[in-house]
């Protein structure tokens, strides 16, 4: 049950709370030891997938595991980032609330038959998240560009592919719905 892909995602899990604590104790130097973590739990959110797919080791709470992984990390860290006054709260209450959306849409396809898969759509949010939140993290002038500005530019972006991400779920999810209800 716990296969490499697993452990990985559990990795994941467990650097949500390191970037929490870094970012609590705000410091310039605990901003890119956060930064860093998080691009490393953004890398096992890749790893973890290939491994499995390449490996063979899918497995149902690989399944559960993954998207609850990305959840978490993603949600804690914007919540943390609205709590230290560096990310607006009406565009991480979008994001979050789309995590939430999806995931109860997702738990009423399941009972329905209905298989959801992440869809590009989702992927690309995803990749902007990532990009978003790390200088974001950052937050202080680094090489020259201010972090912050950059940050929250992406992350209006991630925002926007959030939505388009939710409609397509729900499109995708109705599609598949009357399919299977125009055969009964």
């Amino acid at each position: 049950m716990l296969t490499l892909a697993t452990k990985i995602t559990l990795l994941r899990i467990l650097l949500v709370p390191l970037v929490v604590v870094l970012l609590y104790f705000e410091s310039r130097t605990n901003c890119i030891l956060a930064a860093i973590a998080f691009g490393a739990a953004g890398i096992t959110d890749w790893m973890d997938g290939y491994v499995a797919r390449h490996h063979h080791m899918v497995t149902n709470m690989g399944k559960f595991l993954d998207p609850l992984a990305d959840k978490l990390l993603i949600c804690a860290v914007l919540i943390m980032l609205v709590e230290l006054g560096w990310a607006p709260a009406w565009v991480v209450i979008i994001i979050v609330s789309r995590e939430l959306v999806i995931t109860g849409l997702r738990t009423i396809a399941i009972d329905e038959g209905i298989v959801m898969a992440a869809d590009r759509y989702g992927k690309i949010k995803t990749v902007l998240q990532i990009a978003a939140i790390i200088p974001l993290l950052i937050h202080y002038p680094f090489l020259g560009l201010d972090m912050h500005f950059w940050g929250t530019i992406i992350l209006y972006l991630s925002m926007i592919m959030a939505i388009v991400s939710c409609i397509n779920y729900f499109r995708h999810f109705w599609m598949q719905f009357q399919k299977l209800h125009a055969a009964k």
